[in-house]
């Protein structure tokens, strides 16, 4: 027994010894390094504006187009344009006498309308109804109208419909489409493909747009709201629902929606409506000038590059080289824009035009004017105008249309002021006359004489391929 707490204070004092050697010897703090994964920061994504605590609900109801929906579906209607043709078989004829190779059939097109009134009357676009022998109109309650046509404007595009229903119907207030912004929130609403009573949204992407070999409206809103075969005439409506457009075209190379869409501004459209109903024509108007588009980083806007004597341009002491950057309270950076307010303007009214004349901005109230209808053939690049009796006698002729612009410089081979008399063979009575007959045959690319009575007084035929 002695032996063994011998034996247990000889260990504890070994360890004792042990545990003092190795403090003596390494004395420094031992550290156990780990990597712990940081916490991320989480940020929140909405944006809350601090001015006002109800800001959220403000921005949500912003995009909510439940509203402008309602007002605007049963104000749209289908179009069916039905027009008869008859198609004749000449050999058919040969065999079996007159009539036999006739054929009668029926092309059917479809779009859209809006009504803009409780009595009936609707819009839409012009081709869509062009050449139709019946128009029929559809609500969205699936009840049908024989539609009368009212009065067209090709050059605008735009159709005024109307139709006898026994109820007031629902229609679209207009809104003054000067006052929407780029990047407001729309809806396009239509019948595309068939699809009755379809909404689209977008924002509007630009105003002001004119197309690349458009030969009507220059003043178009662009949207990205989804336009397709249908939506043609159909509704561009703000978040209230009031129009601010009739949706007529797109920009596509496979003819459906590809991102982006254009519709003629509501105000030219009502412009247009109130002529045809008051009028029977559309009354355009026009300044009295001549322009250039400016090309300066000091500031954008039409340059006049000459005055029309007699015009209220030349009345109101507007001069050549002065650039119109405003009319009334709109800016003015391109022609198209002063178009657009020009076409939502009849002849005899005031509007306040400010140019820049040398820096210096000055504000003149214009009287515009009644537009004198020009006839241009683009495949010839002639303007043509009527020639007075006066001159038919002088140059001893019963007939012809005179060439006052060639759209080329002058040389002497030039045909400026040339008239002429026949095309084909056929007499030719009046300008209009002679643009249909131009443009046909351009489009047929057949070859066509053309008669006429040079500057000395003597006859021509030239031939044109």
């Amino acid at each position: 027994m002695k032996k063994f707490f011998s034996l247990l204070g000889i260990a504890v004092l070994g360890g004792a010894l042990t545990l003092g050697g190795y403090k003596i010897l390494f004395n420094d703090t031992i550290i156990i390094e780990r990597t712990v994964p940081e916490k991320k920061q989480t940020v929140r994504t909405n944006y809350a504006p601090a001015f006002n605590k109800n800001s959220t609900a403000i921005a949500a109801a912003t995009i909510d187009f439940t509203l402008a929906a309602e007002k605007s579906l049963n104000a749209v209607v289908h179009v069916k344009n039905t027009a008869f043709r008859t198609q004749k078989n000449p050999f058919a004829e040969l065999f079996y006498g007159n009539g036999s190779g006739t054929r009668k059939f029926e092309q059917v097109g479809t779009g859209s309308g809006v009504i803009i009134s409780s009595d009936g009357y609707i819009v839409t676009n012009n081709h869509v109804i062009d050449n139709a022998s019946e128009i029929e109109i559809t609500l969205n309650n699936k009840k049908k109208y024989k539609a009368e046509l009212i009065g067209t404007d090709k050059e605008n595009d735009i159709a005024l419909l109307k139709i006898n229903a026994e109820l007031d119907l629902p229609y679209v207030p207009f809104a003054n489409s000067d006052m929407i912004k780029v990047g407001e929130w729309v809806l396009a609403v239509g019948n595309p493909y068939n699809l009755t009573s379809t909404v689209t949204a977008g924002i509007v992407s630009a105003k002001g747009r004119d197309l690349e070999g458009n030969t009507s409206i220059d003043s178009f809103i662009q949207t990205d709201a989804a336009v397709n075969p249908g939506n043609s005439g159909g509704a561009l409506v703000n978040t209230r629902g009031e129009l601010v457009g009739i949706n007529t075209a797109i920009s596509s190379k496979t003819g459906s929606f590809v991102g982006y869409s254009f519709a003629v501004p509501s105000n030219i459209a009502k412009k247009i409506i109130d002529d045809l109903l008051e009028y029977g024509v559309v009354q355009e108007a026009v300044i009295g000038i001549r322009f250039s588009p400016v090309d300066s980083d000091r500031f954008a806007g039409v340059r006049i590059v000459g005055v029309e004597k007699g015009q209220g341009a030349a009345d109101a002491g507007l001069q050549k080289e002065d650039v119109i950057v405003r009319v009334d309270n709109i800016k003015i950076t391109k022609f198209s824009e002063l178009r657009g307010q020009l076409s939502a303007k009849r002849p005899g009214e005031f509007v306040n035009i400010t140019v820049d004349r040398k820096g210096k901005l000055l504000t003149k109230s214009v009287k515009l004017s009644k537009k004198i209808k020009s006839f241009i053939s683009k495949a010839f690049n002639w303007e043509l105008k009527d020639v007075s009796k006066e001159e038919l006698k002088k140059n001893n002729i019963k007939n012809g249309v005179r060439i006052v612009n060639t759209g080329e410089r002058e040389s002497k081979d030039s045909l400026k002021n040339f008239i002429i008399t026949k095309i084909n063979d056929q007499e030719i009575e009046t300008a209009d006359q002679a643009l249909i007959m131009l443009e046909s045959v351009a489009q047929s690319r057949s070859s066509i004489v053309i008669e006429m009575i040079n500057t000395d007084g003597e006859k021509e035929r030239l031939r044109f391929r």
